[in-house]
C-alpha cells in the first residue's frame, strides 16, 4: 500500500504519546527470560520487533523465526546459546544476508554448539547449549561492529559459571547502546565494571524489579524533523526522559542547530521551531546511526550541507541504507557522496513534483521521508513497513491534521 501525503499548509501543533522504545523493551524481555520471568515490565513497545521477541520467548519451539528483527536475532541467538537444545533460528531473506559470525564465534568460545545451515557467517543457525565443557571467560570482539553482538553477550554474562569479560578491540561504535544494556542490567541487580576497553561481569542473579519502558527517542526524531520543516510548529511528545538511556536522545543536540528548540517539562518534551544556526555542519553518527536518515532529509530540504562520519553500520541494516539514501535523496534534489569513510551531503533544488519515495522494506526510510510533506506533496511506497518500530506513526500524523490518501 502507498500513501500520498498532501502538502501541510498551516502551523503544526499537537500532543503525541510516542511508542515505547523497542531497544529497551527487547533488552528487558531477554533479562526477564534470564531471571526466570521474575521482572515486572510496564509499557512494553507495540513494535513488531518486540511482539516477535515476546512470542519467541513465551513458548519454546523448534524453529524461531525473527522475521526482520535484528535485535531479536542477535539477542535470541545468545539466549539459545545457554538454553537451547537444537532449535533453529532464522528470519527473512534480508535477515539471512545480515552477518552474525562475530557473535557466533564468541558464543562457541563460551561452549555453545552452533551450526550454520546455509551460508557460513549468516543465519539460519542451529543452536544447542553445551553443559560441563570448558568455557572461555574472556572474549575479544571488535567494538566497531554491531553493538547488538556485545549487548547479547553482556546479558547472558551473569548467568555463566565464571561470568564474562569482554575486551572491545578497535574503536567503539554505538557506545550508548552498550551503556543502555549495562544500565538496565544494573537496574535488575547486575553489577559490572568497565575499565578501558574491557567490561567484566561476575556470575550473579537477575533480581525481581519493576521497570517502565521509556518512549522511543528514535520515534521522536521524526517529529523533530516535521517541526524543523514547519516554521511555526509546536509539538508535545510524552513519555521521554531527560536522563534517558537511549543514545538517540542526541537528536536534541543535533536539531538545536537545525531549527528545533527542546524543553523538558514534567510530563512531556516540548518542541518549537527556531531559526537554523549553522548551514555547514559536521556530524558523527557513530553513536546514533538510526538518526542519520532523518537528519539527512531535514538537511537536504533546509539547504544545510553535511559532512558525516560513522555511517558504516547503515550498510548492514534492514537494507543498505547508504545506497537507499543516495537514490532517494536525488529525488529531493540532493547529492550524497562518500570518500574514505567521510560522507558529504550537498543540497540542491527540490523539484516541483516529487517522484514516489521507495522504502526498500525499511521502516526508517518511510518515516524519514514522510516529513517532506511539510513543503511538498509526497508519495511513500509500502507504508506498512513502519509496523517494525512505530505502528501508530500514520495515525499520529493524521491526529495533527496531516492528510494522506491511499494511492
Amino acid at each position: 500500500m502507498n500513501y500520498q501525503l498532501d502538502r501541510y499548509h498551516q502551523p503544526l501543533n499537537g500532543d503525541i504519546t510516542l511508542s515505547s522504545s523497542k531497544s529497551e523493551s527487547n533488552r528487558a524481555l531477554i533479562m526477564n527470560a534470564l531471571s526466570g520471568n521474575q521482572l515486572q515490565l510496564k509499557n512494553l513497545s507495540d513494535a513488531r520487533d518486540t511482539q516477535t521477541m515476546q512470542r519467541l520467548l513465551s513458548k519454546k519451539q523448534p524453529v524461531w523465526d525473527v522475521i526482520d528483527a535484528g535485535t531479536t536475532m542477535r539477542f535470541c541467538t545468545a539466549y539459545l546459546a545457554i538454553s537451547g537444545s537444537g532449535e533453529i533460528i532464522t528470519g527473512s531473506d534480508r535477515m539471512k544476508e545480515r552477518p552474525i559470525k562475530p557473535l557466533v564465534d564468541a558464543l562457541r568460545r563460551l561452549g555453545a554448539k552452533i551450526d550454520y545451515l546455509a551460508q557460513e557467517g549468516f543465519p539460519p543457525l542451529r543452536i544447542s547449549a553445551q553443559k560441563n565443557v570448558p568455557q572461555a571467560q574472556k572474549i575479544s570482539i571488535p567494538g566497531n561492529i554491531s553493538s547488538q553482538y556485545i549487548s547479547a553477550l553482556l546479558m547472558i554474562g551473569p548467568t555463566l559459571a565464571d561470568g564474562i569479560s569482554i575486551e572491545l578491540t578497535d574503536e567503539i561504535f554505538s557506545r550508548p547502546y552498550i551503556e543502555m544494556t549495562l544500565a538496565l542490567m544494573q537496574h535488575f541487580g547486575i553489577n559490572s565494571t568497565w575499565k578501558d576497553q574491557t567490561i567484566h561481569i561476575k556470575p550473579q542473579p537477575y533480581k525481581a524489579q519493576s521497570y517502565t519502558i521509556e518512549s522511543d527517542w528514535s520515534g521522536a526524531s521524526y517529529w523533530y524533523s516535521m517541526v524543523a520543516l514547519n516554521q511555526e510548529s509546536s509539538i508535545s511528545l510524552r513519555g521521554l526522559r531527560s536522563d534517558s538511556f537511549q543514545g538517540d536522545q542526541n537528536i536534541v543536540h543535533i536539531m538545536s542547530k537545525m531549527g528545533v528548540k527542546t524543553e523538558f517539562k514534567s510530563d512531556r518534551v516540548q518542541l518549537t521551531s527556531i531559526p537554523v544556526t549553522e548551514i555547514n555542519q559536521n556530524i558523527d553518527f557513530k553513536n546514533c546511526p538510526d538518526l542519520a536518515q532523518t537528519v539527512m532529509v531535514v538537511a537536504a530540504i533546509k539547504g544545510i550541507e553535511l559532512t558525516m562520519t560513522g555511517l558504516e553500520s547503515l550498510k548492514i541494516k534492514e537494507t543498505d541504507r547508504v545506497m537507499a539514501m543516495k537514490k532517494e535523496l536525488l529525488k529531493i534534489g540532493c547529492l550524497l557522496n562518500e570518500e574514505n569513510g567521510i560522507w558529504r551531503l550537498k543540497s540542491g533544488t527540490v523539484p516541483e513534483h516529487l517522484q514516489t519515495i521507495e522504502t526498500y522494506e525499511d521502516h526508517r526510510m518511510a518515516m524519514a521521508f514522510a516529513p517532506v510533506c511539510m513543503i511538498k506533496a509526497t508519495t511513500i511506497r509500502n507504508i506498512e513497513v513502519v509496523k517494525k518500530s512505530y505502528p501508530g506513526y500514520w495515525a499520529h500524523l493524521k491526529s495533527v491534521g496531516i492528510n494522506f490518501n491511499e494511492c
